[in-house]
């Protein structure tokens, strides 16, 4: 006898639940914030990491999840910040203004001297990442 489609259910792979998939993130985030910032190790583990991801995004390893439909009307709201960083952030890099005028990048490396804080960096880099390759 033949179920019905509505009613049944894609089990998710094991290794795509949060309940795996988070301290996976958890461990490579404390793996990178053991690098100093700017160091040849920690470019080549930015970098590998981030192959890996961009590699798993455009490949069809990963269940997708719908994207939105549409834009919530707050969406502009949140959007706002982030353009209006962009553009500080990029003005104050190109034109090279210095301590005058330093860059967010700048003004947050005092804090990403620690470890823990740079882990925790890693990991709110890692998991927002992982949420663009399941889109």
């Amino acid at each position: 006898m033949e179920q019905p489609r509505d009613l049944t259910v894609e089990a998710s792979r094991t290794w795509d639940r949060p309940a795996l998939a988070v301290p996976v993130l958890v461990c490579l985030s404390l793996v990178g914030g053991r690098f100093a910032s700017f160091s040849t190790e920690a470019n080549l583990y930015t970098l590998g990491t981030g192959g890996v991801l961009i590699w798993l995004g455009l490949s069809n390893r990963v269940p997708r999840r719908p994207a939105p439909t549409r834009l919530g009307a707050g969406a502009v709201w949140w959007a706002l910040p982030v353009v209006v960083f962009g553009v500080f952030e990029g003005a104050t890099f190109v034109l090279s203004v210095g301590d005058e005028f330093p860059t967010f990048s700048r003004l947050a490396d005092p804090l990403l001297e620690d470890q823990l804080v740079r882990s925790a960096a890693w990991f709110a880099w890692l998991a927002a990442f992982w949420g663009l390759v399941r889109r």
